[in-house]
């Protein structure tokens, strides 16, 4: 590996985008850890685990109604 290699080079696919350098330590370093990044959140999403974890279901429930008469006294 050279270290004067630059860390992003130009895409050789006809584009003007820059890509990371394979040849520099720090650009091979970036392939690496995005690629664990990648697989690592495919495998989250994959088990709907972390931030992709479905809602708990709710324990609430709302107080039980009462009828509006249910305060007065019984008739005789």
């Amino acid at each position: 590996m050279n270290n004067d290699e630059p860390v992003f080079k130009k895409s050789k696919w006809g584009t003007s985008r820059y890509v990371y350098n394979a040849n520099n330590p720090i650009g091979l370093a970036l392939i690496i850890i995005s690629s664990v990044l990648a697989i690592g959140m495919v495998l989250l999403m994959e088990n709907r685990a972390g931030p992709f974890a479905p809602p708990p279901d709710s324990t609430w429930s709302p107080p039980p109604t009462q009828a509006p008469w249910s305060h007065l006294p019984d008739a005789p």
